[in-house]
């Protein structure tokens, strides 16, 4: 009798372990396919899906892995980029850029408002809609002193919308005949996270990745004057000049590839290298949107999220193709 618990505890611990053991099998199987198949929609629709689907119970390292595999291939990228071509594009499009993120944090707070939003919420989704989605919302949150579940509420909202978006953009894109430098700013505005900007302008072609990356690091930039303000305006010292580290490694990397003039097979091996850390990144990103994510949405962040993010693609698609 005093053996039978423990043999049942046994049997549930070998069944739990065997049912995540197939799960993780199973998360092999389907990243292997979207690699195989090399699209990035697919890969972050996959990685979305087997999240939800099975739930997982991954190491954490799986999400570090992604954001490090997205900051390589924008990195190896900048390998294959002139720098005088990166330094033109972000001097065309500079003041379009600040524009664009000056009416968008000003349009999203004064929704927000007017919905009665969180303010914390609402000052999240702004920065984020207007600068680079989840890696805007976590750097401001500790200058704001936002509560842990907005933040989580927050990337949860931005991470579905930036699904939406490498699904649908590129298809409206080819719809409307955009040539690639159009659809590359279009994209890089009107798309939250850099990694989905990136993936929707390498569905479209090379030339819009180009144009797309580079003024979406732009538009990057800005976030360290709005969190300094931010900090000045709240007086919160957690504000501290912080520039991404990949971004001065993209400008250091296409300086290199400048100077050193490497072959076209050279070349061609670093953008193959760049797309498959990519189709791995997005994967690994989708894998982020779990069945939490969904089940903490809050309506009023959710329709502030949206009503913005839908002024803004028709707004950005006009000035992309007339600027």
């Amino acid at each position: 009798m005093v053996g039978v618990p423990q043999a049942d505890g046994r049997r549930r611990v070998t069944t739990s372990g065997s049912t995540e053991a197939l799960k993780r099998t199973l998360v092999v199987l389907a990243f292997a396919a979207a690699v195989w198949v090399g699209h990035p929609a697919l890969a972050l629709f996959v990685g979305a899906l087997v999240s939800v689907a099975l739930a997982p119970n991954l190491p954490s390292i799986v999400d570090r892995a992604g954001k490090l595999c997205l900051k390589s291939a924008i990195v190896i990228l900048g390998f294959t980029l002139n720098v005088e071509a990166i330094w033109q594009t972000s001097r065309d499009y500079s003041g379009l850029v600040v524009t664009f993120v000056a009416c968008t944090l000003f349009a999203g707070l004064v929704i927000g408002r007017l919905v009665k939003v969180d303010e914390d919420q609402s000052r999240l989704l702004s920065t984020g809609t207007a600068i680079c989605g989840g890696t805007a919302i976590v750097t401001l949150a500790p200058v704001i002193r936002a509560r842990p579940e907005s933040v989580a509420i927050c990337i949860g909202i931005v991470f579905i919308l930036n699904a939406i978006a490498i699904l649908v953009l590129p298809w409206l894109g080819g719809y409307l005949r955009m040539t690639q430098d159009q659809f590359g700013v279009w994209v890089a505005l009107a798309i939250h996270d850099t990694s989905s900007v990136v993936g929707a302008a390498a569905i479209f072609g090379e030339r819009a990745l180009e144009v797309a990356t580079t003024v979406k690091l732009v538009r990057t930039l800005l976030l360290v004057p709005i969190v300094l303000l931010a900090g000045i305006l709240l007086r919160q010292s957690e504000a501290k000049l912080r520039i991404p580290a990949f971004l001065v490694l993209f400008v250091a990397a296409s300086f290199a590839g400048s100077w050193l003039e490497p072959a076209v097979a050279v070349v061609d091996q670093a953008k193959a290298a760049s797309h498959f850390l990519l189709i791995v990144a997005l994967f690994l990103i989708g894998m982020e949107i779990r069945r939490s994510t969904l089940a903490s949405l809050n309506a009023r962040a959710v329709w502030l999220s949206v009503v913005l993010w839908l002024m803004l693609v028709p707004v950005t698609l006009l000035a992309a193709m007339s600027w």
